[in-house]
Formats: structure tokens, sequence, C-alpha cells
């Protein structure tokens, strides 16, 4: 479909289902003839612009987006796989921050815990001193 004309067709013909109106109703509304219209979406006529600018204001749409050309398959992958790898992003970053975290909470708690440590052997080498026991 590289014909400018197949890809107005296909745009008008898609957008005027879109909102579920006919032929007829879309020429009324763009002011046009039946005929006109059928043959834009069979892609036997190509209207001026000023018909062009009646015809997407008719279909609710700017009038660029009549020659709006869907993203190919390869280039729909390329944006998934952008998408997914910012996702990944995020989520590595989260846990890095979570695993981080819980390190240096549990490093200051092993502190705390040698500190206790270092309390209870102190306390138990004063008590010992005082029962006449001599540790080393």
């Amino acid at each position: 479909m590289d014909n400018i004309r197949d890809i107005l067709a296909k745009n008008m013909r898609e957008n005027r289902r879109r909102l579920g109106i006919s032929q007829p109703k879309l020429a009324e509304r763009a002011d046009l003839s039946t005929h006109f219209v059928a043959m834009v979406e069979a892609s036997k006529k190509f209207p001026s612009p000023e018909v062009l600018g009646r015809l997407a204001a008719a279909l609710g749409i700017a009038t660029h987006e009549l020659f709006a050309v869907p993203p190919s398959p390869e280039s729909a992958l390329e944006k998934l796989h952008q998408e997914v790898m910012t996702e990944i992003k995020i989520v590595l970053y989260s846990i890095e921050k979570v695993v981080g975290d819980a390190m240096e909470k549990n490093t200051t708690k092993k502190g705390k815990d040698c500190e206790n440590s270092k309390d209870i052997q102190e306390r138990t080498r004063k008590r010992s001193n005082k029962k006449g026991v001599i540790r080393t």
C-alpha cells in the first residue's frame, strides 16, 4: 500500500467504519456526493485540499490523519522492545535499591550485634573477675 490514493482510501474507510456511518452519511456530512466519496474510497479519485479538510472534519480527525501510515511490524516490535527494556531497568533499579537497603540494615544490625556481643563478653568477664575466675 505505497500509493497515496490507497492510503487515503483505507484511512477514510476505517475512520468511517469506526464512526459507524455509511458512505452516504459521510458524503452528507462533508457536503459531497455519495458517488465521489465512493470513488475516493475505491482509490479512483483524489480530493482537493479543501475537500480533504471537509472529509477530515466529517470524520472528526485532523487532515494529516487521512494519510497516516500504520507502523510496520518491525517498528512496532522495536517500540515494544524499548518499552520492555525501560520497564526492566525500572524493576532492576527497584531491586538494587531494596537489596542495598536490606544490606545496609543488615550491616547496621550486625554492627549492633557485634557491639552487643562485645558488651556481653565484657559483662561476662567482669562477673568472672568478681567470682575470682580470671579469663583472658
